[in-house]
């Protein structure tokens, strides 16, 4: 697990975002106490990045944001001893029946907001000169389970005799379920035998380290290594590849891989002013930080926002998204209506 301490981020970030929303507010009543956070990998950048901001003015909370990937996450939010819980789970799929299961078996309530929007990117080899595009019905191909494609002219007959590497995130990564979902047709079922990593970082050194690379992980981490990596445009299965970017992310076009984005909050732990001053310092300042050129996610519209400031402040218990049924992504309709 990699943990991001005040120091490692201030080291990552640097102060570019403190400059660039205009510094550190003055005048708070100062608090003092510890926010813990784990989870996504893809979320991470996101509640790193607020929590920067928000030590910057509360310099006596110390916020730590881990990466366990949404699962491993979700496993230290509802452990069985209190001490050990987070306060916060960052997921980048909503949580699951068996998660919520276990909530309740160990005494945990919880309030879901939605935070912002991801797509997946696919990647091959920078020097890749043969593959500008692939079709969902391809990608499924590859990474089905049981699947003998181990070549490049085995998926097309153009393509050159060169050897497949496959990269991509662990199973307790939220990514690798909302792709096997969207790609192969049900989550978690994918091939077993590729490089797999909850280190988005280990993966961008496999894919810009293999000629015959293939792999996937959130465009946020694609954008910041896109010197180092191709993006591949995704078919889906209509003859008109989208090439993702954040403007097409926004617009919805880029489908089936773009996905919301969650933080899933311990309710008791709303009752400690540091974690709640801590998240309605994000709310405040969400668009800013999610939309930052060092983190380069799609923010919410307002009304996401102001609907997720008011779960929080009626706390709001249980999954919304559970509630709307399985693979419901229109999260608008999901959350502002309540």
């Amino acid at each position: 697990m990699t943990l991001y301490t005040y120091g490692l981020v201030r080291a990552t970030f640097g102060l570019a975002i403190l400059v660039s929303l205009g510094g550190a507010a003055t005048g708070r009543a100062e608090l003092r106490g510890n926010v813990r956070i784990d989870g996504s990998s893809t979320v991470a950048p996101i509640l790193t990045g607020a929590a920067e901001l928000f030590m910057g003015e509360q310099r006596r909370v110390r916020v730590t944001v881990g990466i366990s990937g949404t699962g491993g996450g979700f496993k230290k939010f509802l452990a069985d001893r209190e001490n050990l819980r987070t306060d916060i789970n960052n997921a980048s799929r909503p949580i699951k029946k068996s998660e919520i299961e276990l909530a309740q078996k160990v005494g945990v309530e919880f309030v879901e907001i939605p935070v912002g929007i991801d797509g997946i990117a696919v990647m091959v080899h920078p020097n890749n000169d043969f593959c500008d595009s692939l079709t969902v019905a391809e990608l499924r191909r590859v990474w089905e389970p049981g699947s003998t494609i181990t070549n490049w002219k085995e998926l097309r007959p153009e393509f050159p005799d060169l050897p497949i590497k496959l990269y991509g995130p662990d199973s307790d990564s939220g990514t690798f379920d909302y792709f096997t979902e969207a790609i192969v047709g049900r989550a978690r079922a994918s091939r077993s035998d590729y490089s797999a990593s909850a280190s988005d970082n280990v993966l961008v050194q496999g894919i810009a380290g293999d000629r015959g690379s293939l792999g996937y992980f959130g465009y946020s981490y694609y954008h910041a290594n896109r010197a180092k990596l191709k993006l591949v445009g995704i078919d889906n299965d209509n003859g008109k590849p989208v090439v993702p970017s954040l403007d097409v992310i926004r617009e919805g076009s880029y489908q089936p891989l773009s996905r919301p984005l969650f933080v899933y909050i311990n309710r008791q732990s709303l009752d400690r002013k540091e974690v709640t001053a801590f998240l309605d310092y994000f709310l405040n300042n969400a668009k800013k930080i999610v939309e930052h050129p060092r983190i380069n996610y799609v923010a919410l519209r307002p009304a996401l926002y102001e609907a997720a400031r008011r779960r929080i402040e009626k706390r709001v218990v249980g999954s919304a998204m559970a509630t709307a049924g399985e693979g419901h992504t229109a999260i608008s309709e999901v959350f502002v209506g309540e």
